[in-house]
């Protein structure tokens, strides 16, 4: 410790330095069923999941074909967010698609 000019005395904290650590990441899946419409898995990808028409027809044909198909890679709330928004969508439109 050290006394400044007023006579108080200076106290240094040393602070051990914490690493920042990136968020895990997670896949957001779209899985494939018999009723909803490949232009409602489409319109989904693109409205939800910001994909362009390209982007959101090739995986609307890996939802179709493999049953499945990835529809982002997020942090865990953003992607909890979009699924809740895509079943929300399907509900509305009486389709039975699932994240």
């Amino acid at each position: 410790m050290s006394k400044d000019k007023s006579g108080l005395n200076e106290k240094t904290a040393l602070r051990d330095r914490e690493e920042l650590k990136e968020p895990p990441l997670y896949k957001v899946l779209l899985h494939n069923d018999d009723y909803t419409t490949m232009d409602f898995v489409i319109t989904v990808l693109e409205t939800v999941f910001r994909k362009d028409t390209s982007e959101a027809t090739r995986i609307m044909l890996n939802v179709h074909h493999q049953g499945l198909g990835v529809a982002g890679v997020y942090t865990r709330e953003i992607g909890e967010t979009k699924i809740a928004i895509v079943h929300d969508l399907a509900r509305k439109n009486q389709f039975p698609l699932k994240c």
